[in-house]
Parts: structure tokens; sequence; C-alpha cells
């Protein structure tokens, strides 16, 4: 049975991409918002990678179900699949780009060159950053030297792609000493590494020791890692990922809530429905009702 879902856009769905390439997209926010905004204040999923630099503007946006106040150069981030939406209060411009997972692809020749980068692992919280005058100013400028390029990306299109790393090194420098601080590197990659496999396995493996098997560590060191980095154990990261991916589920598609929880590989419907509620509050159905008055 086909099943009815919320958008699901790529660059192409929200207008033409620049000529030369169907990969890129880059505008002044004010500028995309008239175009864009009456189809993307309520929640919606991107194909591509997405990234907002605020100039001004108040109001709210979500990011998976976490919601941010718009600021004055706040910039966030945000990688394919995450759900999305937008609230303002008041006139926002700034900067957007959405580029798809190919783009970088022949450039670099290496399709895990962005996950070096902390903003783009998928987590709400960490693709959310407020800017330092210096550090906004240098965004500014790169952005709108790749403004200038995009009307010929045919020509321009390996210069967008070294202003942009350019601007992806500029935000992580000042991430990487306000997050991590003195973290030895070993400890980074192995986290790193938990949550990509947390992400590829969250359907069938549920227990922090199966994880650590594929890791090569043991259990205790797992949670001791996570706790040490994230304040979290390494079960509530592989359980807070069922439950990301369950509201994504129920907001994004008319399943009834059985169909949601074979999904998830819950086989009983109301170990489903108490787990749920148990970490959120709300039952599945209570949680849908939520998120449908915001369409």
């Amino acid at each position: 049975m086909a099943k009815e879902k919320i958008p699901v856009y790529d660059i192409c769905s929200l207008g033409k991409a620049h000529e030369g390439n169907d990969d890129f997209l880059a505008d002044r926010f004010s500028d995309y918002l008239g175009k864009y905004y009456d189809h993307l204040h309520f929640p919606h999923k991107h194909a591509f990678f997405h990234l907002v630099l605020f100039t001004k503007g108040t109001g709210t946006h979500t990011i998976d179900f976490s919601t941010f106040d718009v600021k004055p150069r706040q910039v966030y981030f945000m990688v394919p699949g995450q759900v999305h939406s937008w609230h303002f209060t008041g006139n926002t411009d700034g900067y957007i780009i959405n580029f798809s997972a190919s783009f970088f692809k022949s450039f670099l020749q290496n399709e895990s060159y962005l996950d070096r980068f902390s903003f783009f692992s998928g987590i709400s919280e960490e693709g959310v950053s407020q800017l330092a005058p210096d550090v906004f100013a240098k965004a500014g400028e790169l952005l709108e030297q790749i403004l200038g390029y995009v009307s010929d990306m045919r020509k321009h299109a390996d210069m967008i792609k070294v202003l942009l790393l350019q601007l992806f090194m500029v935000i992580e420098d000042v991430q990487a000493v306000k997050q991590q601080g003195a973290v030895p590197q070993q400890k980074l990659v192995l986290l790193k590494g938990f949550r990509r496999l947390i992400d590829a396995h969250y359907r069938t493996m549920r227990l922090p020791g199966e994880f650590a098997d594929l890791l090569y560590v043991t259990p205790n060191h797992l949670n001791a890692l996570c706790q040490d980095l994230v304040g979290k154990t390494a079960g509530e990261l592989i359980r807070d990922r069922v439950l990301l991916e369950a509201k994504r589920l129920l907001a994004n598609a008319k399943m009834t809530i059985t169909e949601v929880a074979y999904d998830l590989n819950f086989q009983d419907n109301s170990y489903f429905n108490r787990f749920f509620k148990k970490y959120t509050g709300q039952t599945p159905d209570e949680f849908r009702k939520s998120i449908t008055e915001l369409k």
C-alpha cells in the first residue's frame, strides 16, 4: 500500500539549480524565502546537504524535532534525511547553500570527506552554532564570493567548491576548540565510528555490547567513552536514534502505529507504545497529532 509522505525536496524541486550544475544552489535567504517559504514552513525533508547563515531575523526553526531560536550570526547545517521546518516572526535574511551528496565527489575523490566536519554529524544540536563577529565576517565574505560565481557554474564550479570547503574549515576550527578542546583524536574517531554503526544497524542491533564487538572494544570502554564525550551512555545513544527514526516515520508517512513499530523491529506494538511514551512523554498517536497541527 502506497503511503502518502510529507515532501522530500531535492535541489531541482526547489526551483532550477544554477546553470551548468544541477547539484548546487546558492542564494540570498530573503530571495529564497520569497520563492519557497509557503512550501517549507511545515515539516519537510531534504535530499541534499543544506546550510543557512542568518544575518537578521527572528522566530524559530526546527531540526529533527529540536527547536532553535533564529538569531543574527547563527549558522546551521543539515545532512540529507533530517526533518526541518521554519517559523519566522520578522524580516529574515542571510545566505543559503544547498548541495547534493555527489557535489564534491569528483573533486575530492573521497566520499567520506564531509564526515570530518562535526556539524555534518546529523545531530541537530551539533549542527547549529552562534558565530563570533570575526568568524561571521569571514563567513560572509566567503559566501559573497560564492554568490559572485554562481552565474556561470560551468566555468567556476571548482572555485565554488574551494570557497565552500574554506567556509567549512573556518567554522570547524571554531567548533573544534569549543566542543572538543583537548580530547584525544582517537576518542573522537571511536565515537564517530560508533555513531555511524548506530545509523547503519539501529533497526536490528540494540545492545551496546553488539556495537562494542564491531569496534573491537569492551562494552565498559564504549560506555565510558560516550559518557565522557557526550554525557550519555552507549545505550542512550542507541535508544535516541531509534526514537528519532520513530518520530520521523510518525511525522513523515501516513503509516499506522503498527507499521511504524514493525519498521523499527518492534514485533509487539504495545511494547513500542510503552517505549515511545516512556522516553518522550507522549504516545505515538499523541506525537503524530502534535506534528499534524504544524502543517
